[in-house]
């Protein structure tokens, strides 16, 4: 019989790279967002093996008597996960490089919008997909006064818009 009990150092770590991993992604620096990214791949590709089982013998058949091979089936996703973290990296790389080229720094902005929400949510007030109570009047004004990442921060009056 198979002991499939996981090892708690792998459970421990599994917990810690999805924590930190989740924690990141919630920064708004990009070159954060990526190393969570990261964290949350290790950790997906740890779990996949954790719950894949114990190690046995390799799937072929004729070779080996079922119940001693190795389910291939959590290393085929192990495989997948590699492929779409590598590619999630490269994308984030991509757009941190590019902010990085752009703005001097990586951070993302606040829009219009979710300045308009954070308004509603401070008074208390709920927000309502198609409820323009507000005046688009005072979204224009709002968006003349966000700052504007391409022209290094001079306002939108100042440029003539």
């Amino acid at each position: 019989m198979i002991d499939m009990t996981p090892n708690l150092v792998l459970v421990i770590t599994i917990g810690v790279l999805f924590t930190a991993g989740v924690y990141l992604l919630l920064e708004r620096s990009l070159s954060r967002v990526l190393i969570g990214i990261i964290l949350l791949g290790n950790g997906a590709n740890l779990l996949f093996l954790v719950a894949g089982g114990a190690a046995g013998r390799p799937p072929i058949v004729g070779l080996e008597p079922e119940g001693q091979m190795a389910d291939p089936l959590p290393q085929a996703m192990v495989l997948t996960a590699i492929v779409i973290t590598l590619g999630m990296t490269a994308f984030l790389l991509a757009m941190a490089y590019r902010s990085w080229q752009l703005h001097r720094h990586d951070e993302v902005q606040d829009d219009v919008e979710d300045r308009r929400i954070a308004r509603r949510a401070a008074r208390d007030e709920p927000t309502v997909l198609g409820d323009d109570s507000e005046s688009a009047e005072t979204l224009d004004e709002a968006a003349a006064a966000a700052r504007d990442e391409t022209d290094h921060g001079a306002p939108a009056q100042e440029r003539g818009r």
